[in-house]
């Protein structure tokens, strides 16, 4: 494929760099579940086991300097995709942990009256510490519901947002149906009733550097893995003043100000959030590949990623018995393109593609609620990056095809 117009971005030149995508026989189109890493990572990751690998915070030897220099470059790094400053991010072990560390945070301060705001399109990792949280606390848990085009019907946010409603935690786009979230919408409405917003932006940060400032969001959690870096690391960012709000959650070393056997006090955020040795090898990874990915032009990437979207619905629409589940049209919407089959069970399907090199997801993707919703009980998933080509999504609709007079003999 030749460079998108005048950009020279040329999605068969970014391939190139991702070892994990050598093999001639694979076609990877999981990437909302894991991406695949640049060389760009593996090099800094290796670089630092080799030359910087000790401890942060205080060591006065030159290895624990270097480590923290390192440390300190990958945080800055994380704070200039977001369009933040680095006293603001706070670095965890994935988006799951983000979440879990903000809701546990958020446990201490909410109490029986108060709300708390979900919807139906969520992960289960931005579902079920909330959950908890209000099982633990009496909160009310109040939840957006989704339209059949797998969208959520925001005409009902002014009805469900309350004075007594404490946070809205919302999907920036859904992993399953590519629904992205009017973002500016929710945040209006909850701050008309003075509630903070968390926004889960594991398939939002992916495609693209992000202006938190701009979204006008309280939090912010994403996964180094999803964003073509390292697994074990991710990240919390929240507004300086809604941090240091927070009480820590998790406690233990490096967190502290000052111990005694019966009393602490902690450090100010974001060391207050970052408990125990960081996993320092992962976010020097995820360091290295933000500023990778802040060197592309965004426009052109993004233009690639809709045409890829675009060419796997109108693919896969026309195939006997098949159903795309969410929208259709590419308003708002992610590289997500999910679907079932009429009478084949998605798992089936997707060991089917296999055979093929072609690399799916099955089943609920961690969103049970959502396919409930939609009546169905899984779905297969195919979901694309910068390194995919038409000619991949040109295999899987062949694949699928295939797959189907397969199964349907």
């Amino acid at each position: 494929m030749a460079a998108d117009g005048e950009t020279g971005f040329d999605p068969a030149v970014i391939k190139r760099q991702f070892p994990g995508l050598a093999a001639p026989d694979l076609i990877y189109l999981d990437n909302a579940a894991t991406a695949q890493v640049p060389e760009v990572v593996l090099a800094a990751q290796r670089a630092f086991e080799i030359e910087a690998r000790g401890n942060v915070h205080g060591t006065p030897h030159r290895r624990s300097r270097a480590a923290q220099a390192a440390y300190d470059h990958a945080r800055a790094a994380v704070a200039r995709y977001l369009g933040v400053v680095p006293r603001e991010v706070v670095f965890t072990y994935g988006a799951t942990s983000a979440i879990n560390i903000a809701a546990g945070a958020l446990t201490e301060l909410v109490g029986p009256r108060d709300r708390i705001v979900v919807t139906q399109l969520e992960h289960h990792s931005n579902l079920l510490p909330w959950q908890r949280l209000a099982h633990h606390r009496d909160v009310r848990l109040e939840v957006i519901p989704v339209r059949p085009d797998g969208r959520l019907d925001l005409d009902r946010l002014e009805q469900i947002l309350h004075p007594d409603t404490r946070l809205v935690a919302i999907t920036q786009c859904s992993n399953v149906t590519g629904a992205e979230t009017d973002v500016a919408r929710v945040v209006a409405a909850a701050r008309a009733v003075g509630a903070q917003v968390l926004l889960d932006g594991a398939q939002g940060a992916p495609h693209g550097p992000v202006d938190l400032p701009a979204l006008g969001v309280d939090y912010y959690a994403f996964s180094g893995h999803k964003v073509y870096g390292p697994t074990g690391i991710g990240v919390l960012w929240g507004r300086q003043e809604a941090l240091a709000a927070l009480p820590p959650f998790l406690v233990g070393g490096q967190m502290i100000r000052e111990v005694t056997l019966q009393t602490a006090t902690f450090a100010d955020p974001p060391r207050r959030f970052e408990a125990g040795t960081p996993p320092l090898g992962g976010a020097v990874g995820l360091g290295a590949v933000l500023d990778w990915l802040g060197g592309l032009d965004w426009t052109a990437v993004r233009a690639h990623e809709r045409n890829l979207t675009r060419r796997a619905i109108e693919g896969l629409q026309g195939l006997p018995g098949v159903r795309i589940v969410g929208p259709t049209d590419l308003d708002r919407r992610g590289p997500v393109v999910s679907f079932v089959a009429e009478g084949i069970d998605s798992l089936e399907l997707c060991r089917r593609l296999d055979r093929d090199g072609l690399a799916l997801r099955s089943g609920h993707h961690c969103a049970q609620p959502l396919h409930d919703a939609l009546g169905v009980p899984g779905t297969a998933r195919a979901s694309f990056a910068l390194y995919n080509l038409e000619s991949d999504v040109d295999a899987l609709v062949a694949g699928v095809d295939r797959a189907l007079r397969d199964l349907r003999r």
